[in-house]
């Protein structure tokens, strides 16, 4: 029997009641792109800034990324490392696979994934900050990873073919969108029969409330966007894709105010591979 009562009660059905897919209505969608960018310009400097997680290598290490993968690729890349979750073994890549990463930043991902599929491969990364693209095509060139492309857009709307990739990845990323939804259908278009959507992202165990779900800054630190993870699952599967595997990683926030929000709303990060079905 829960003891909440009154305005606990009535705050906590209010959050629920919150649209969770499309939340254009509750935040401003330029405002919380220029604070992503903004952020995330930091990392990709490597530049000293009071952020709400960890970066880096040890982060990459701490979540379970094979150390010889990441010997494999660009350590300048590695030092921007801002994922939330290890997802690339879920994603079974194989050479000469077609690959796309939502929200590639400088690079980590991307660069793993180019080991994987090998020479005859392809990965596309596609991001909206100038700081992590310029800084993945710098180390992209004068590594040799040619089959490495970087497209600058938004991961709502990509200009990508249908069916064209046998992999989707995304690394903490979606749950900055506002229209997930949206998200998850253009990762359903892009896929051939039988690809694989591979995620780490976080979630929450309750609905935020408004006032949190409002918050810019909270937005861009991976909280204010975290939805409950029966929504985020509904929404993968109502796109035709099966999830086949999911499990909870051991990740860290580590401002005080981020690690409060956390515990008031069971946010967590999990990893997840869904199945576009054969029709």
């Amino acid at each position: 029997m829960s003891l909440e009562t009154g305005p606990a009660v009535d705050e906590m059905s209010q959050a629920e009641a919150l649209p969770q897919l499309d939340a254009s209505s509750l935040v401003d969608g330029e405002r919380l792109e220029a604070e992503v960018k903004d952020m995330y310009r930091h990392v990709a400097r490597e530049e000293e800034t009071e952020l709400h997680f960890e970066v880096g290598r040890g982060l990459a290490e701490h979540l379970g990324y094979p150390g010889e993968l990441l010997d494999a690729i660009p350590a300048e890349a590695l030092a921007s490392f801002a994922g939330v979750g290890h997802h690339l073994d879920l994603a079974a890549l194989r050479p000469g696979e077609a690959v796309l990463d939502l929200g590639s930043g400088s690079g980590t991902d991307i660069f793993c994934a180019a080991v994987l599929v090998g020479e005859s491969g392809r990965v596309v990364g596609v991001d909206i900050t100038d700081a992590q693209l310029d800084k993945a095509a710098r180390l992209r060139d004068r590594d040799g990873f040619s089959q490495v492309e970087l497209v600058e857009a938004h991961i709502e709307q990509l200009p990508l073919e249908d069916a064209s990739f046998d992999a989707v990845l995304s690394n903490g990323v979606i749950n900055l969108s506002p229209i997930k939804g949206r998200v998850f259908a253009e990762a359903a278009r892009v896929l051939r029969p039988g690809g694989r959507l591979a995620i780490a992202d976080i979630v929450s165990g309750r609905a935020l409330k408004e006032r949190t779900r409002r918050n810019v800054e909270l937005w861009a630190a991976c909280i204010a966007g975290a939805i409950p993870r029966s929504n985020y699952l509904d929404a993968i599967e109502a796109q035709g894709l099966q999830v086949k595997a999911l499990r909870k990683n051991d990740y860290r926030f580590v401002s005080e105010r981020a690690l409060d929000a956390c515990s008031t709303y069971e946010v967590e990060s999990i990893s997840l591979v869904a199945a576009k079905t054969v029709a």
